[in-house]
């Protein structure tokens, strides 16, 4: 009796056992299915600086569901399973974007997709920067703003916004007019922050067509416009300064690089040989006058600018792409040899003076692989309409009449933001490794996307305007989605050197577009 006892305990310890294993929780948050846990980080008081990256800046604005969705905001929620504090916004008033100074509108509101392209939403902007918020506020994502101007004093000045010395959303959430950024965020003894800064510091003079100064050499602020990139001395300064002060309390912290801007679809949307064949007689007086521009410059040992156009051959299963006319500021200026040689010709002299000037700097955009041009996704709408006031038949812009400088990011111009974005990129990784932060290489992940597409939860995110999942409206900003993507990588990122386990979020949960009307 006592022996078949045993056997029936041991049976049943057995049973408990198997059952305690299968009841086991598996925690449906963790990337591993064991209890979530922030490792070795601190999130209870997370502080978020940046840009429009960080602000959650979307279709050309910021708005209330472009903030929800911002990715310091997806990663507040998730720190928030592991004890992490509230997470505090300086929200928008309203979903249409925009922004008013004192009632006169400063901002314009965001776009949508209306099924043919971008277009504007209906309805006014309610949100005037002299309305001043209460704060503190964890996501201090400032759009516009570049590495240095997160530690300039009366940054949220707002009588500063019209000259260009404050900026108008830094304005709203400003704890007084003499602040700066770092000063509010510090204010507020994180615990835990993310750095995502240095973009605009090159992506302004990219979007403007480099049309800013490369201060290259000149580390002082003071001096620069709005696009110009901003010397790489100067960022390093100004980066180690940013991270010093944020860890100097023992805070943990999560950083970014700064993507290649030929990675977005705002300069790789537009080929560079978007034109169809030409009437025969219109590519026969273009040839004619581009070849003997050509061959004059071959008589001076210089390259030519010129390809040869082709007609349309009237058959519609042939499709003819000619290369876009543009104007390039680097090249040596030959209008007055144009100029001659079209009078010795017989031209009118008023005639040839139009087309020296005209012509002394342009010509035909290339795609070679190291010398690509980028045409900007905004001169989409102007490319082959009629240039106000030129003299036909030159008045059709980039066929004609060559594209201007704002229009067109040159392979020269391209050089020159990339040589900056790996200077800067490299005093990222090097300040990031010094101090033991978590380090996200955004360069690396949104060329992925635009090369052959990076899949996440089923979704291929690509760069192709309007359909390829990672990009809003504007071409720069990610979408919705693509901004749960980067929230993910931060939150691997924080995995990889904090021991936590975040699984992230499900893309699949987050809108492809904004729709013309939100709530």
């Amino acid at each position: 009796m006592i022996k078949n006892f045993k056997w029936l305990l041991l049976v049943s310890l057995t049973f408990v056992a198997c059952n305690s294993d299968d009841d086991a929780v598996i925690d449906p948050n963790s990337v591993d299915g064991s209890p979530l846990t922030a490792g070795s980080a601190d999130f209870s008081k997370y502080v978020a600086l940046g840009n429009s990256l960080c602000a959650g800046y979307s279709d050309g604005a910021l708005f209330m569901a472009g903030q929800a969705n911002s990715y310091p905001n997806i990663l507040s929620q998730q720190f928030a399973l592991v004890g992490g504090g509230e997470f505090k916004i300086p929200y928008m008033n309203d979903n249409v974007g925009g922004l008013l100074l004192s009632g006169t509108p400063i901002q314009s509101p965001r776009l949508y997709f209306n099924g043919s392209g971008p277009a504007t939403v209906s309805g006014t902007p309610t949100t005037d920067i002299t309305n001043v918020l209460t704060g503190p506020f964890n996501n201090m994502g400032v759009p516009g703003a570049k590495s240095f101007h997160l530690l300039a004093n009366g940054y949220g000045n707002v009588a500063g916004v019209l000259s260009g010395q404050a900026n108008p959303y830094f304005v709203r959430f400003a704890s007084s007019p003499t602040t700066s950024v770092l000063a509010d965020a510090l204010a507020q003894n994180p615990t835990f922050f993310s750095l995502w800064i240095g973009n605009n510091d090159v992506l302004a003079y990219a979007t403007s067509g480099g049309t800013g100064v490369n201060r290259t050499g000149n580390p002082d602020p003071t001096t620069y416009g709005g696009n110009d990139i901003t010397d790489p001395g100067l960022f390093n300064t100004v980066y180690t300064t940013l991270v010093t002060q944020l860890t100097a309390n023992g805070a943990k912290g999560v950083v970014a690089n700064i993507p290649d801007v030929t990675s977005v679809p705002f300069f790789t949307t537009v080929p560079t040989n978007p034109i169809p064949g030409l009437p025969a007689a219109n590519a026969a007086q273009l040839n004619a006058l581009f070849g003997g521009i050509n061959s004059a410059l071959a008589s001076f040992g210089m390259p030519a600018r010129f390809q040869t156009l082709v007609a349309d051959d009237g058959n519609p299963a042939t499709v003819e792409a000619n290369p876009l006319l543009i104007k390039d500021e680097t090249l040596l200026n030959i209008s007055s040899q144009i100029t001659s040689a079209l009078i010795g010709a017989g031209y009118p002299t008023a005639t040839a003076g139009y087309i020296g000037t005209l012509y002394g700097q342009a010509r035909h955009a290339s795609n070679a692989a190291g010398s690509r041009d980028y045409i900007l996704l905004t001169a989409r709408t102007i490319i082959g309409t009629t240039q106000t006031g030129a003299v036909a038949p030159f008045n059709t812009i980039g066929v004609s009449y060559p594209m201007q400088d704002n229009t067109t990011l040159t392979a020269s111009e391209t050089a020159e933001v990339k040589a900056a974005t790996v200077a800067y990129n490299n005093s990222i990784h090097d300040i990031a490794m010094a101090k033991g932060l978590a380090f996200v290489d955004a360069n690396t992940i949104l060329n992925q996307v635009a090369n052959g597409g990076l899949v996440a939860n089923g979704y291929t995110m690509t760069s192709t305007y309007v359909t390829g999942n990672a990009f809003s409206l504007d071409g720069v900003h990610p979408s919705p989605k693509g901004y749960a993507l980067i929230a993910n990588k931060f939150l691997e990122a924080i995995n990889a050197t904090y021991g936590s386990n975040f699984k992230g979020v499900n893309l699949g949960q987050y809108q492809i577009l904004y729709p013309a009307v939100l709530p």
